[in-house]
């Protein structure tokens, strides 16, 4: 299945090695497309990409502050300079800081807003601008969380930030749909991802407790979201615009 032959794709937050945002350039990568990593971690996206390309894909790496907005812009260049147009953006980067409002600073506060949603902003923005431009449509996917659907402890600045996400999606869907470029999001719940490592350290009771809390009883995997990421991006999914789809086992279902 090659749904994204000729396609030129963006995906950032995409350096570690088990992380959503890798998962979903190689899925993507795997299906046709050309694709262009970003992250701040430079050497880490390099590497990422380099490992892409080994396997036969079309792939480059580039460092990348998604909440500067005139990264946005270098990004896109690079991108169209590399590839040409500019057809799936996957707004994947994100920081997460867990702690209870007495004790979350207002630096931290900021620091998230900025890298889970005005980030967000700042890529949709520039990518949209070069889509209308192009006149050949687009998919933008912005990953947004769980905790961007329902209220969770120690989430008050993740929260706020990914349910942000979740309604400037929507927001955007209605303002592109007549242009062809559809705009959803997606929404994580546990992943076996780097994050969730500590909870094996302690000899799997923590991780036992988590996996209590899911109707699936585990934990979902990184190429899990990427799959329902690529089916968002491609043409199986050319009426579905301003919606939401959660990868959870069941969690918010409860």
């Amino acid at each position: 299945m090659m749904r994204f032959q000729g396609k030129t794709a963006i995906v950032t937050g995409a350096a570690s090695l088990d992380g959503i945002g890798f998962a979903t350039a190689a899925r993507l990568a795997r299906e046709g497309a050309r694709v262009l990593l970003t992250d701040i971690d430079g050497l880490g996206v390099a590497a990422r990409a380099e490992e892409l390309v080994a396997s036969g894909a079309t792939a480059r790496g580039l460092s990348h502050d998604v909440s500067r907005n005139e990264d946005w812009q270098r990004v896109l260049d690079a991108a169209e300079a590399a590839f040409g147009a500019i057809d799936v953006l996957v707004n994947n980067a994100g920081l997460v800081i867990l702690k209870g409002i007495d004790l979350q600073t207002e630096d931290e506060w900021r620091r998230q807003l900025d890298v889970n949603l005005t980030s967000v902003y700042y890529g949709c923005r520039a990518v949209i601008a070069h889509m209308r431009r192009h006149e050949r449509g687009g998919a933008i996917i912005n990953v947004s969380s769980i905790a961007g659907l329902i209220g969770m402890r120690r989430c008050v600045g993740y929260g706020a930030s990914k349910g942000g996400v979740r309604l400037m999606s929507k927001a955007l869907a209605i303002e592109t749909a007549a242009e062809r470029i559809r705009v959803n999001t997606v929404h994580p719940g546990v992943i076996e991802t780097q994050m969730q490592q500590v909870a094996k350290a302690d000899g799997g009771e923590q991780s036992a407790r988590i996996h209590a809390t899911i109707p699936m009883q585990r934990m979902g995997r990184p190429e899990e979201v990427a799959a329902a990421i690529a089916f968002l991006a491609s043409d199986d999914a050319a009426y579905v615009t301003g919606t939401e789809l959660v990868v959870d086992g069941g969690f918010t279902a409860q």
